[in-house]
């Protein structure tokens, strides 16, 4: 049993890993990344070859943070996938070392219902309440700001629409509620998700209060490893279009077509490295 464990690592950016708009529960605290995985409280510090984690309790088997992390995963394998192009060539060179990390498929369905319409920190202040308010607490090193666990499904599931609004959740407040009864209540189950094939999971999920194309692709991507997954967001509209189209009048169901075939079977990894390349300033 260990609170401390320092892996070994090869070309990984945890900063721009935790910051490229996949997750929104990770704060810096120089020179720790802080944040909550499943029960656990974790703090994270990188350097070049390593990623050392601290945790509040003894841990006997990390693998949920190796899984999380994707620490295992050769990404040279995965950026040699990628279409051998200019716009993916920068983004690459840009965002080298960004992973895709692998979610519980309930946070990461909640938190994409929310983030309709929301910028990444208003994203992160709206998950922040609702754990704050109804997750269970966890143990957190002494002096680290209080942590809490993502509340389950049947826990929101007996929370009113006038409790959850006090998140500042908005118009989204009650597709997550009629969200979550439905999983509570076993009308929908997300862990049958994972043995189907994409495009039933896709539409499975598209069934849902307030999910449509972009927040199931999201979570097919983030959350069940669907590396072909292409979430298409307004970013992703823009990236396309200026990238790859330009001075053309594409339509978004063109862009999704274009999508679906032109960036291959890891198409979802390429997807989030123009992301982050085209939010973060790189190829305006």
């Amino acid at each position: 049993m260990e609170t401390t464990r320092t892996f070994p690592v090869r070309d990984y950016d945890l900063a721009a890993t935790l910051t490229s708009g996949q997750a929104f529960r990770w704060w810096q605290h120089d020179p720790w990344w802080a944040g909550v995985i499943g029960t656990h409280w974790v703090r994270l510090r990188s350097k070049p070859s390593s990623i050392t984690a601290e945790t509040a309790a003894p841990v006997a088997d990390w693998d949920w943070l190796t899984h999380y992390l994707q620490l295992h995963l050769d990404l040279s394998g995965v950026v040699r996938s990628f279409p051998d192009d200019e716009p993916m060539r920068a983004a690459v060179n840009a965002c080298r070392g960004l992973r895709l990390l692998r979610q519980d498929p309930w946070e990461c369905l909640a938190s994409f219902i929310l983030s309709s319409s929301k910028q990444i920190v208003q994203i992160r202040q709206i998950t922040s309440l609702l754990c704050e308010r109804y997750g269970e607490p966890l143990a957190v090193a002494p002096g680290c700001p209080a942590a809490f666990a993502f509340p389950s499904p049947a826990r929101l599931a007996r929370v009113t629409e006038t409790g959850l609004r006090t998140c500042k959740m908005g118009f989204r407040t009650p597709y997550l509620l009629a969200t979550a009864r439905l999983i509570a209540c076993g009308q929908f189950d997300l862990a049958r998700l994972h043995a189907l094939p994409a495009e039933v999971a896709r539409a499975e999920l598209m069934s849902l209060p307030g999910v449509g194309q972009k927040i199931a692709d999201c979570v097919l991507l983030f959350a069940y490893g669907v590396e072909s997954a292409f979430p298409v967001d307004v970013w992703m509209v823009r990236a396309l279009r200026q990238l790859y189209f330009p001075r053309r009048r594409v339509s978004l169901q063109r862009l999704h077509r274009f999508a679906a075939t032109y960036f291959g079977p890891r198409a979802g990894y390429a997807q989030q490295y123009l992301f982050h390349h085209i939010r973060t300033g790189g190829a305006s």
